[in-house]
C-alpha cells in the first residue's frame, strides 16, 4: 500500500509552517525526512497521522483519501505513529500501554508477543509503570506500542534522540529488522545522517516547510547530505 502525501499546506493558527508538500512512499519502502530543527518535519507527520489538519492539499492511503480521517481510524487503517519524546502512559504498566494499543487497534493475539521477541529488554520489566522506565526503555516500549498494531506504515519521530547509544543500536537493528522481514513501510525522521542513511531506500529534505530535496538514498553521499541539511 502507497503513502501519498500531495500539496500540504499546514498552519498552525496564523502561522503557515508547511507550503506545497509532496512526497510518496511506496509500500515497503523507508523514506527518511531530514531537516534542521523548527522546518516542519514533526508537523508533517502530525499531518500524515491525522493529528493536524491541513489548510490544503490531502493523504492518500494505498488510493484512499483520509485526509478527514481521524488519528483512531488511520491507526486501524494501517498507520501508527511513535512521536518524538518516547511518550508513554506513565501510571500504566509496561503491559497495559501494550493492551491498551491492542485493544485499539483490534489487533490478533500474539502481537504482544511477537514485539517483545524484537524488544527482549522489555519482558522482564512488563510489571513495572512506565513511568519509571529509563529514556532508552520508554522508547523501546513506545515503538513496542506502535508495533502491536500490526502497521503497514509506521512514522517514527527521532526515534533516538536522548538515548544512550547502546540502545540506539538496539533500535536501529529493530528498525532494520522490521524493514528486511516484513516489508513495512516507514517515514524516519532523524537528525543523525549515518543512522538515516543506513536505513533509508529514498530520502526528503526540508527547509522553511518546504521540500528542497528528495531522491534515492544509495545516489547521495553523505557529503551532500550535510550540505543540504546546512543550507
Amino acid at each position: 500500500m502507497t503513502l501519498g502525501v500531495h500539496r500540504l499546506d499546514v498552519s498552525y493558527g496564523r502561522t503557515q509552517v508547511l507550503f506545497d508538500v509532496s512526497l510518496e512512499v511506496p509500500e515497503g519502502d523507508l523514506v527518511c525526512v531530514m531537516g534542521r530543527n523548527g522546518v516542519g518535519k514533526t508537523t508533517l507527520l502530525n499531518a500524515v497521522m491525522g493529528v493536524l489538519r491541513p489548510s490544503s492539499g490531502c493523504v492518500t492511503w494505498d488510493g484512499r483519501d483520509i485526509t478527514d480521517l481521524p488519528p483512531h481510524e488511520r491507526l486501524r487503517a494501517g498507520l501508527a505513529y511513535v512521536p518524538q519524546g518516547h511518550p508513554v502512559f506513565p501510571q500504566l504498566t509496561v503491559k497495559e500501554n501494550l493492551r491498551v494499543t491492542v485493544e485499539a487497534a483490534r489487533s490478533p493475539a500474539g502481537a504482544v508477543d511477537d514485539v517483545l521477541d524484537l524488544f527482549p529488554r522489555l519482558g522482564p520489566l512488563l510489571g513495572r509503570r512506565a513511568g519509571f522506565l529509563s529514556g532508552g526503555q520508554a522508547q523501546q516500549l513506545a515503538f513496542a506500542r506502535a508495533l502491536v498494531a500490526r502497521p503497514r506504515l509506521l512514522l517514527l519521530d527521532e526515534p533516538t534522540e536522548g538515548i544512550q547509544p547502546s540502545i540506539i543500536l538496539e533500535i536501529e537493528d529493530a528498525i532494520a529488522q522490521l524493514h528486511a522481514s516484513t516489508g513495512l513501510s516507514m517515514i524516519l525522521v532523524e537528525q543523525y545522517v549515518e543512522f538515516a542513511l543506513r536505513l533509508a531506500d529514498r530520502y526528503v529534505v526540508l527547509d522553511a516547510g518546504e521540500v528542497v530535496a528528495a531522491g534515492e538514498a544509495k545516489s547521495l553521499e553523505d557529503a551532500t547530505v550535510r550540505r543540504l541539511l546546512a543550507v
